[in-house]
């Protein structure tokens, strides 16, 4: 069993040398997250993309496996016919840029530690320094071994919530599609793994590539779209004022509060510290929380309402760069629910002509940016105002909270149901979504459940208008010029 890792009080009473003593002690009590096993933290609500699964869907630390059935989904005289679902790749490691910026936090932790400072200072800045980085640049951005546990639970969790689509007969149609990127080719290999788990309890799965429905196939032009559209890429991605309320707000009077007294919790210059290494040192306690299941002193750095500031940052940026700050990073996600609705398309031609549904379930891996624009794109999450760097305290109950929305293994699924009314020969498709297991109401009626022909209808623009060529083109720069 995890042992509880408590925090490390902030105080300088403390010699450094025995509170850096006593945490690395700690550290060797604890092991790594084991299942049953729910590390939380105060500031767990907050890490917006580094956000764990389970603390969006909190049950799950009791029984990760078992099924949640919300009671809004269509029973009775409705049948699923098709599940297309969108999946956020599982928990990674941080990126290799992450790392490197932590190694520069750590490097001026352990700076001011070797260069002595004034007598005992150091306190937790001098625990941090002795304490180990455990990150390295070769990790950058994998899929760890809790991100796998994470894609096998979701696996079996779908697969006993929908069983006549998950049935072992239809294991060979399973259609499985990725981004290139290893998080999410190794995302659904594990997915996979965890359907060979609830067919074959105790019998180790085989490789992927031996598998009835094969390895899952890269398309990154569905699952990273955004690379693939140079409107997007121009306009927002290399784009240096597109992001102008993220860098406002760094340097506004929420983030100057938390810098100075982050610089007087690890008694490090204020001038050495900037916004960005604040934000590393966040989310270095997000990634010990979820890599390692441990509390780590990185947490001890912050308190809730840092937490909340820190937050608003990560939300800006996504909301500026994903969300609904550029009408191109909607836009460009056209080509994806345009796929999304061909796959529906078929399913009901083929139940309308009698015929099996060819592709009773279709995974697709991708990213926090790919399932953000494409919730934009649907209306979801909309809130009246725009977030920016000036209305942090308008914005404090925002919708737009992207841990919420896109944390670790975070998934958007379409359940398309053919319903019969026994005492008419009437009979009609209707469709559910869900989002994080759980029933999300349509963004334009606030119901449960639609007729499919109905959703197309609400979609129409989407679906008819919106053409990636032209969504994606930048506009044609006018060439001509008045002779001299």
């Amino acid at each position: 069993m995890l042992c509880g890792c408590p925090g490390v009080l902030r105080t300088s009473a403390a010699p450094a040398a025995a509170l850096a003593a006593a945490l690395l002690s700690s550290l060797a009590r604890c092991s790594l997250l084991e299942p049953g096993d729910a590390v939380v933290s105060a500031l767990s609500p907050y890490f917006g993309t580094k956000t764990r699964y389970e603390d969006v869907n909190p049950a799950l630390r009791s029984d990760p496996e078992a099924p949640r059935r919300d009671p809004r989904l269509l029973e009775g005289s409705c049948t699923p016919v098709q599940l297309v679902a969108l999946i956020r790749h599982g928990t990674r490691y941080p990126t290799a840029k992450q790392i490197r910026k932590l190694r520069q936090l750590h490097g001026l932790l352990q700076a001011r530690r070797s260069g002595g400072g004034d007598g005992e200072a150091g306190g937790l800045g001098a625990a941090l320094a002795a304490w180990p980085l455990g990150y390295a640049d070769w990790m950058d951005g994998q899929l760890v071994e809790k991100g796998r546990l994470d894609m096998r639970r979701l696996a079996l969790r779908l697969a006993a919530l929908f069983p006549a689509l998950f049935s072992r007969e239809n294991y060979g149609r399973l259609r499985l599609v990725t981004s290139s990127k290893h998080r999410c080719v190794d995302s659904g290999a594990a997915f996979l793994q965890g359907l060979w788990q609830h067919y074959h309890p105790g019998l180790p799965p085989p490789d992927v590539a031996d598998m009835e429905c094969g390895p899952p196939r890269i398309n990154d032009k569905l699952m990273r779209f955004f690379d693939h559209c140079e409107k997007f890429l121009t306009e927002v991605e290399r784009n240096e004022t597109a992001l102008y309320h993220v860098e406002a707000f760094k340097t506004g009077p929420e983030m100057q509060t938390i810098l100075k007294k982050v610089s007087d919790t690890l008694q490090v210059p204020v001038n050495d510290l900037n916004a960005d290494l604040i934000q590393v040192a966040f989310f270095t306690c997000s990634f010990d929380l979820a890599i390692k299941g441990i509390k780590s002193p990185w947490c001890d750095v912050f308190d809730v309402d840092d937490a909340k500031v820190l937050e608003y940052l990560n939300d800006l940026k996504q909301y500026w760069k994903r969300g609904y700050g550029y009408t191109i990073n909607s836009r460009s996600s056209c080509t994806l629910f345009q796929d999304i609705f061909r796959h529906l398309d078929k399913a009901v031609e083929q139940k309308q002509r009698s015929q099996p549904v060819s592709s009773p379930v279709i995974l697709q891996f991708g990213h926090a940016e790919t399932l953000l624009p494409l919730l934009s794109l649907m209306g979801y999450f909309k809130d009246k105002e725009p977030l920016t760097a000036y209305n942090y305290e308008e914005q404090v109950q925002r919708k737009f909270r992207s841990g919420h929305i896109v944390p670790y293994a975070s998934n958007l699924i379409f359940v398309l149901y053919h319903c019969e009314d026994a005492k008419t020969p009437k009979e009609e498709f209707q469709v559910q979504m869900l989002l994080n297991e759980k029933v999300l109401p349509l963004a334009h009626s606030q119901e449960t459940v639609s007729l499919y022909e109905d959703l197309k209808n609400h979609y129409k623009d989407i679906l008819q208008s919106c053409q990636t060529s032209e969504e994606c083109a930048l506009p044609k720069m006018n060439s001509t010029f008045d002779e001299l």
